[in-house]
């Protein structure tokens, strides 16, 4: 349904992109600006339910684990075929895209000579793209799951004795740590010189930091155990669902502090959304903090 509402979203935006200048009066060009609303109303739409859309994604992931043979959680499922860590990427790729839209769509609202008309529905027409692909791996990915095989559970994929590339980031847990409170530090010096370029980029690398250090150190004391690294586990209700929580800060700080960079705000707005972004990344870091000191605070050793 989604998939039809952003085709019809998409000739839409072709045909402003393609026919639509401000500086005639026609009444083609009062029709497009008309059209230009329905559709920014549907994309905004789409935005609006990919993001419950994707927890029930997660949450089917974690379900059918249940009927695949040796997976455990989410992790097994995903990477029981060879799309599933892709659509997941995308999945979240596509979440920031869309957000990124909306910026830009109220940056033009609040411009009087709408200078942004044509780069948002040129922005939608790539978005919608990625989307298609996106339903075309949902589709590819569910219909490729054989019940009937067996896959590795979350603790052979996040094992620290593999070839992987995920192993040798575990295996240096301790650097991801530092790195991890550094960046933050960092953050909090960009903050402070309002440096939005240097800023945006330190969030998107906290993206990738955070989510490693997550796996290779500070899940292992959500879950209380050292072998245990995976960053699925804890969405389930033995863990109180802490990871909505976790990612919830982590995807929209960096959403907000990259938004900052990206974006041509004047003083106020760029304030806004690098305070919004530092308040919500160190949200993230004091949570994940909390679950090393209280083991500590408990146990008198760390894992």
């Amino acid at each position: 349904i989604l998939l039809l509402f952003g085709v019809f979203a998409f000739i839409l935006s072709f045909r402003i992109l393609r026919y639509y200048n401000p500086t005639h009066n026609t009444p083609q060009q009062y029709t497009l600006l008309k059209q230009s609303y329905l559709a920014t109303t549907i994309v905004q739409f789409v935005f609006g339910m990919k993001i419950p859309l994707f927890v029930f994604f997660i949450y089917t992931l974690d379900a059918t684990s249940d009927l695949v043979i040796g997976a455990m959680c989410a992790a097994g499922v995903v990477n029981a075929t060879e799309y599933g860590v892709a659509l997941l990427i995308l999945k979240i790729l596509n979440i920031y895209l869309f957000g990124y839209w909306l910026v830009l769509n109220k940056l033009d609202q609040n411009s009087i000579e709408q200078r942004y008309m044509k780069l948002k529905f040129f922005l939608y027409i790539v978005v919608f793209f990625l989307f298609l692909l996106e339903v075309g791996l949902d589709f590819t990915m569910f219909i490729s799951l054989d019940m009937k095989s067996v896959v590795d559970c979350c603790g052979v994929i996040f094992s620290s004795t593999g070839t992987s590339y995920m192993a040798y980031f575990l295996s240096h847990e301790k650097l991801l740590v530092v790195v991890f409170y550094f960046n933050l530090l960092m953050l909090i010096v960009a903050y402070m010189t309002k440096n939005r370029y240097f800023f945006g980029t330190l969030n998107i690398v906290y993206i990738i930091v955070s989510l490693l250090s997550l796996i290779s150190f500070f899940g292992t004391y959500i879950y209380e155990l050292p072998t245990h690294h995976c960053p699925f586990c804890m969405l389930q209700k033995e863990y109180h669902f802490i990871g909505y929580l976790l990612y919830f800060f982590l995807f929209s700080g960096t959403f907000f502090g990259s938004s900052a960079a990206l974006f041509p705000f004047n003083k106020v707005q760029q304030s806004s959304f690098m305070k919004r972004a530092l308040i919500l990344d160190g949200l993230y870091a004091i949570v994940v903090t909390l679950y090393v000191g209280i083991f500590f605070i408990k146990n008198g050793v760390l894992l």
